[in-house]
């Protein structure tokens, strides 16, 4: 077995010390780690990516007599990604994971890691280069890790993530088949997904797509026309609480597919036949559920469900950051690793199957 992280470096708390030593201080070498403005931006209120929550990407900062610039929410301010002493950091973050063993990290929200930002840029521009830089260092350390990207961008823009020769990033999710895929099974029409893999094809010897059905955050389908959206949302998501910011679906794939086996197992063995490399949410090879009644996206990211157990075996604390879900089918009293485990056709075992037999047969893994 090997371990990949999440390495968040687009931006921080705003109760970090950096920030906060940058907010006090306009003389501090932490200033420039940020991004500010003296005064607000006139489309402030464009190119937020949590639409109905966020309002704004830039927000006032009374310390620090300022307007900080912020991709996601308010408490999160973006670090100044093209300061080379923030980049220098960002490498030791890498060098001091590796150097205790992980074999590689999922890097969160990569376009927004590598855009240029600041007031005075009117379109922000990519810096590919930076990803270079990473991977070098990276791989400089240890030389089978990857960086996998989460950049959910269009197919003519896949190569630069990549680059010529994978020495970029080595492997990339695939936003555009999975937004498709669950049109395809929504209508049951294949050549819009069809249409998907051949636009995302192309890529270097040395890369590879990550394929996948759901994961931690809501089931994007912004890249959908809203015809093919309006489908998806009415097979998967009808209720307005199941939806979310306006473009996704906050379920998990159990709920969606109505815990019907038959489809549930359709839809993996169409994932594990795909041209990359399959990725599984935990959780999803038992078949968890969501609690809609938790806010935002947290309704997808509760606890795993190992056995009954207090808080499903997860957790000694008498209080886990996120509830287990205890209500309905998918409590864990009835959706559990352990249950799960004794039983030869549970789904989680039909998964390690499945698994197997991509393992073994080479025209399909």
């Amino acid at each position: 077995m090997r371990l990949l992280i999440d390495l968040v470096v687009n931006h921080t708390s705003n109760e970090h010390p950096w920030f906060q030593q940058a907010r006090r201080d306009p003389q501090s070498k932490y200033r420039d780690w940020y991004v500010w403005s003296k005064k607000k931006l006139k489309n402030a209120e464009s190119g937020v990516v949590l639409p109905g929550v966020q309002k704004s990407t830039w927000d006032y900062d009374e310390t620090a007599k300022s307007y900080y610039f912020h991709r996601f929410y308010d408490f999160q301010p973006d670090l100044n990604t093209s300061n080379p002493e923030v980049q220098a950091e960002i490498l030791k973050i890498i060098g001091f994971w590796v150097q205790l063993g992980v074999s590689g990290f999922r890097m969160d929200a990569v376009p927004f890691v590598i855009a240029a930002k600041g007031a005075n840029i009117a379109k922000p521009e990519e810096q590919y280069e930076m990803l270079r830089t990473f991977s070098q260092f990276l791989t400089c350390r240890e030389g089978e890790a990857i960086i996998l990207a989460e950049a959910n961008v269009l197919p003519d823009a896949d190569l630069k993530y990549f680059g010529n020769y994978g020495e970029r990033v080595q492997m990339m999710f695939n936003f555009e088949v999975n937004q498709h895929l669950f049109f395809a099974l929504a209508s049951g029409d294949s050549r819009p997904l069809v249409k998907a893999m051949q636009a995302t094809k192309r890529r270097p010897s040395s890369a590879q797509w990550k394929h996948f059905l759901r994961n931690h955050d809501e089931l994007d389908l912004g890249r959908l026309e809203k015809k093919q959206r309006d489908v998806a949302f009415a097979a998967f998501g009808p209720d307005q609480d199941m939806q979310l910011y306006q473009r996704g679906i906050r379920r998990g794939l159990a709920s969606m597919l109505q815990r019907d086996r038959r489809r549930l197992e359709l839809a993996y063995s169409l994932m594990m036949t795909l041209p990359g490399t399959p990725v599984i949410r935990y959780g999803d090879e038992i078949g968890m559920g969501e609690d809609l009644q938790l806010p935002e996206r947290n309704c997808a990211r509760t606890p795993m469900q190992w056995s009954t157990e207090p808080n499903a075996g997860f957790t000694k604390s008498a209080r886990p950051i996120l509830p287990v879900i205890s209500d309905g089918p998918y409590s864990f009293q009835h959706v559990n690793v352990a249950d799960q485990r004794r039983k030869p056709n549970s789904l989680m075992n039909w998964m390690e199957r499945i698994i197997r037999m991509r393992k073994e047969v080479p025209e399909i893994g």
